[in-house]
């Protein structure tokens, strides 16, 4: 398995961070392995992937460039390097791709073929070219969805840091990615991979939310000093599903709708999340909202553009007597 050794300066330190760059990136994963776990991903793919296979068609060379740089188990580091400190625009993320020195860009790429580099791929714009073809993904299939992915991407930064307030990290990362548990003393165990361990103790721990990416690992080259963790949004937040059904007890005390709502709240979500999930008007939704916060059951929480609302013990300790 692959870990890493984190000290306690490193988990002090550590931060989400949202990025625009990632979530194009793990769009591209996506179209480059034509791969879906839940319905809202098959439905992204339906909607992109014949005109990636037209672009990819028009331009061989960056056809060559996407098999050689994202292959099973190993993503070229220019590809996809750690997120800044803080939240970029996608335009100042991409240019740390396109910038990539060619010299580095083609080692990383030999790197994953085994040392050798095909002639077809021995040139100076590849870091060029994959900023271009990360910018059409953004363009065509991000950006005009993003400002809803953010409202996710939001959601889930809020309950990963309550949950890392409750109950430590091990409560918040343990299933954060598929193989990824905290082991103790100091080791975080990445993926189930049989990797050699790495110790980054005195890096900066980053923590990145996608909606679509099945997650991954970057590192800052040469010297790293900055490490992030890509990571899928929780499931329920990134595709809701069918509505809760709400007991009859909880009912008739808070009346169907304030039951709902408060349910629905198991996990952050905004105002305009609950308008969709339970089908109440905006005003609705509001209102009971209010007498909920008045009463001590939910709280509410600034997440970057966001207010989203979330249950208390209180409100914890209401939903579960209800049920049981």
């Amino acid at each position: 398995m692959g870990w890493w050794q984190v000290d306690a300066d490193t988990l002090a330190t550590s931060r989400f961070v949202l990025s625009p760059r990632a979530e194009a990136t793990a769009g591209l994963m996506r179209l480059r392995w034509d791969t879906a776990e839940i319905p809202s991903d098959r439905e992204w793919l339906r909607a992109h992937r014949p005109a990636w296979r037209e672009r990819l068609a028009a331009d061989p060379i960056t056809a060559e460039l996407v098999e050689a740089a994202l292959r099973p188990h190993w993503i070229a580091d220019f590809v996809a390097p750690p997120p800044a400190e803080v939240e970029q625009p996608f335009e100042d993320e991409v240019a740390v791709v396109r910038d990539t020195s060619p010299a580095a860009a083609r080692a990383h790429l030999a790197e994953g073929l085994g040392g050798r580099l095909p002639d077809t791929l021995d040139r100076d714009d590849l870091g060029a070219r994959t900023a271009e073809l990360l910018s059409w993904v953004w363009r065509t299939g991000i950006a005009p969805d993003w400002p809803r992915r953010r409202r996710l991407l939001e959601a889930d930064v809020l309950s990963r840091t309550r949950q890392l307030s409750l109950g430590g990290w091990r409560s918040a990362m343990d299933g954060m990615r598929d193989g990824m548990r905290w082991l103790g003393e100091g080791r975080l165990q990445i993926n189930a991979l049989d990797y050699p361990p790495r110790d980054i103790s005195g890096a900066q721990l980053l923590l990145v939310p996608t909606t679509l990416g099945r997650g991954w690992v970057s590192w800052q080259e040469p010297q790293p000093t900055r490490y992030a963790l890509i990571y899928r949004a929780t499931g329920v937040l990134a595709d809701p599903g069918p509505g809760r059904v709400v007991p009859g007890a909880l009912g008739r005390l808070l009346g169907a709708g304030r039951a709902r709502i408060l349910l629905e709240l198991a996990q952050p979500r905004s105002t305009s999340q609950l308008v969709v999930i339970t089908g109440l008007a905006l005003g609705s939704v509001g209102g009971h909202l209010r007498v909920l916060l008045e009463a001590g059951l939910v709280t509410r929480r600034r997440a970057g553009r966001s207010v989203l609302y979330l249950r208390t013990s209180a409100g914890e300790a209401v939903v579960h007597a209800a049920a049981g």
